[in-house]
């Protein structure tokens, strides 16, 4: 390929084995551009900025082939994608954050059902905290959202004895694990769970999924978790059911995000809140620089990229 330009959120010099030819330019969404957004082919969207960030140099991307996400999901760009010329590429980065958002998603749960956070504030106060608490064992699981992070999921889950596991995404599909229904079995599927995992992509199919109805539907004292996106979860809904008692919850994230102090999840009973620490962990940043690496490589080479969501001006992109 002819010399261009590649914006990454990274430091280039720190990257082994970037392939060679085009100019390497780190941005990682400060206020001045590092070149001129018209020479880059290749736009690695900043890790954990702002949507008014990552979205600021769409505009004068005219030159723009391939934008690639450092996240599982796309959606901080996709409203962004207007500008573009038609054929752009949009890449997700399936393969880099399964792992540390499989582990968190375990943590969370087991933290919740065993009382952790209790735990932890009967420590500060010097109070020895006995009693009975939920066990994962023998405990029936759904997850909704069997993508790459739901299956990760679920292969944590296989030594901790649930009973079983239930699998929804928009699709029905099989699995080496089983089947996976679809979204349309889902109403069937809530009251029978007693952890119902949300790991979904924010899209117009998702976006207020676990609503009243759907909230309702989950039987007395489950416990839902959301390591998906804030929106994906009706804040109100979610907020009558735990301040009744009904339900518990452990939420990565959260709508607002980030959670402003005084918001009532803050204090709702039965919440714990992560503050969106799925992806950032000490594996992020090898398996980011060999996506990298490998996307590149497969660009200035002219081979299939990985992880292609859409392509803009096709009937799947915009």
């Amino acid at each position: 390929m002819n010399a261009a330009d590649v914006w990454l959120p990274l430091p280039p010099e720190e990257i082994e084995g970037l392939p060679e030819g085009p100019h390497y330019r780190f941005w990682d969404g400060a206020r001045d551009f590092p070149a001129d957004p018209a020479d880059c082919v290749f736009y690695v969207v900043p890790y954990m900025k702002p949507a008014d960030v990552v979205l600021r140099p769409l505009p004068h991307l005219s030159a723009v082939q391939v934008v690639q996400t450092l996240t599982a999901g796309t959606d901080s760009v996709e409203p962004g994608l207007h500008h573009l010329r038609p054929g752009v590429r949009l890449c997700n980065a399936r393969g880099v954050h399964e792992a540390s958002t499989a582990e968190l998603t375990l943590t969370l749960v087991l933290a919740s059902l065993r009382g952790i956070p209790d735990f932890v504030r009967a420590q500060d106060r010097g109070e020895w905290l006995g009693g009975f608490r939920p066990a994962l064992a023998d405990k029936n699981v759904l997850i909704v959202g069997y993508g790459s992070i739901g299956a990760a999921i679920e292969d944590r889950l296989a030594p901790f004895e649930v009973a079983r596991v239930a699998r929804v995404a928009r699709s029905w599909r099989t699995t080496a694990r089983g089947p996976v229904h679809p979204l349309t079995e889902l109403p069937a599927l809530l009251p029978e769970a007693d952890v119902v995992i949300v790991s979904t992509p924010l899209n117009e199919h998702t976006l207020g999924l676990v609503d009243a109805e759907f909230l309702a539907r989950m039987k007395d004292g489950a416990l839902l978790v959301n390591v998906a996106r804030g929106p994906v979860v009706d804040t109100r809904a979610l907020l009558a059911e735990l301040e009744g008692g009904r339900l518990t919850a452990a939420l990565d994230v959260t709508d607002p995000e980030p959670l402003p102090p005084g918001h009532p999840l803050w204090t709702a009973p039965g919440v714990l809140v992560s503050p969106h620490v799925g992806g950032p962990t000490s594996a992020f940043r090898p398996r980011a620089e060999r996506l990298l690496v490998d996307q590149l490589g497969r660009f200035v080479n002219r081979r299939p990229l990985r992880n292609v969501i859409l392509t803009t001006g096709t009937a799947s992109g915009t």
